[in-house]
């Protein structure tokens, strides 16, 4: 009797075993399907890659040298699947113009069906080279916003190692500082690298500084980089050389700052005349040629000009004027 109650407990043991193990079990493979679809709905390059990243060996030849501005520009996605993004990105969104530009215009612009079709397959065509030109030349204005970020914060980065050597900080220890700032800059993110590179993957610091000073787009953090590595080399002061660097940058800074100021009193009378009095004028002549029933242009009648020009040419220009002064704006 005895035993067969012990048998009974055993075998209820094991069931509760069974049935915990089984939950766990479960519950673990629910998790890892839940982390996989989330990091797949987190990373386009991702779901492009494993679309199309087989099928595009042949035309990675014509994106040359795009692989080095993804390093420059601090773009952490790989090569093949920047690629295949771009592709797939340029694909689908010139279908869908190819199927909204034709019925966009047919039913709200009434304009005839054929006319509408022409300016559906002309619209795709632009929308895909549009596409493919953007996502090449992205890495490329990263890399010089990269590059003009560095260069305004030299004069400041330079003067900032300059008291830490005095102080006696080793190179590391300058950098780990200059990763860790309470305002992160530009340059905090090459300082991450080299750190990273550090205490990461073991190399010394000289090796981690000409692997950061060969990556950096900025030709002056490379000059200056290049510099440190050559006075830790000799033992040379330190100190000297960066307080000398930084007196040079301040200065070239000086006349930067100068030539933006005349730069954007260009930049004001070009968007006066491109994006404000040349559009007013279009619209009222666009305007009048309506109410007046004549004056079309081929296919192109006064109100679908109008709408064009209301809707896409304005908001474009606009949008091109904003990156342009972007790009000559200084951050500090």
């Amino acid at each position: 009797m005895k035993s067969n109650r012990a048998i009974q407990r055993i075998r209820t043991l094991f069931n509760r075993l069974k049935v915990k193990l089984k939950t766990a079990l479960v519950k673990k493979h629910k998790n890892r399907t839940e982390d996989k679809h989330k990091l797949v709905f987190e990373s386009p390059q991702s779901i492009a890659y494993q679309v199309i990243g087989k099928r595009i060996g042949q035309i990675l030849p014509l994106f040359k040298g795009l692989d080095t501005n993804l390093q420059k520009s601090g773009v952490k996605v790989n090569f093949r699947a920047y690629i295949s993004l771009t592709v797939l990105a340029a694909l689908l969104t010139s279908a869908a113009a190819l199927a909204l530009i034709p019925i966009l215009l047919f039913f709200v612009f009434k304009l005839q069906f054929l006319p509408a079709i022409l300016f559906g397959v002309g619209g795709s065509l632009f929308t895909f080279a549009f596409l493919i030109i953007g996502f090449y030349a992205y890495p490329i204005y990263r890399a010089d916003k990269l590059r003009r970020e560095l260069d305004d914060e030299l004069p400041f980065t330079t003067g900032y190692m300059a008291i830490l050597t005095s102080a006696g900080v080793s190179p590391e220890k300058i950098f780990y500082s200059l990763s860790n700032l309470s305002v992160p800059l530009a340059i905090s993110a090459e300082a991450n690298d080299v750190v990273r590179n550090v205490n990461l993957f073991g190399l010394d610091i000289i090796s981690a500084l000409e692997r950061t000073s060969k990556r950096t787009p900025s030709e002056r953090l490379r000059e200056l980089l290049e510099g440190f590595i050559s006075t830790i080399h000799s033992g040379s002061n330190s100190t000297a050389y960066l307080h000398e660097k930084s007196r040079q940058y301040m200065k070239l800074k000086r006349i930067s700052l100068k030539k933006f100021s005349d730069t954007l009193s260009v930049l004001s009378e070009f968007y006066v005349v491109l994006l404000l009095t040349g559009p007013l004028l279009l619209v009222i002549m666009l305007a009048v040629m309506a109410m007046l029933g004549g004056g079309s242009l081929g296919l192109l009648s006064p109100d679908l000009l109008l709408g064009l020009l209301t809707y896409i040419g304005l908001p474009l220009g606009a949008i091109v004027f904003l990156i342009i002064l972007d790009a000559v704006t200084p951050k500090w």
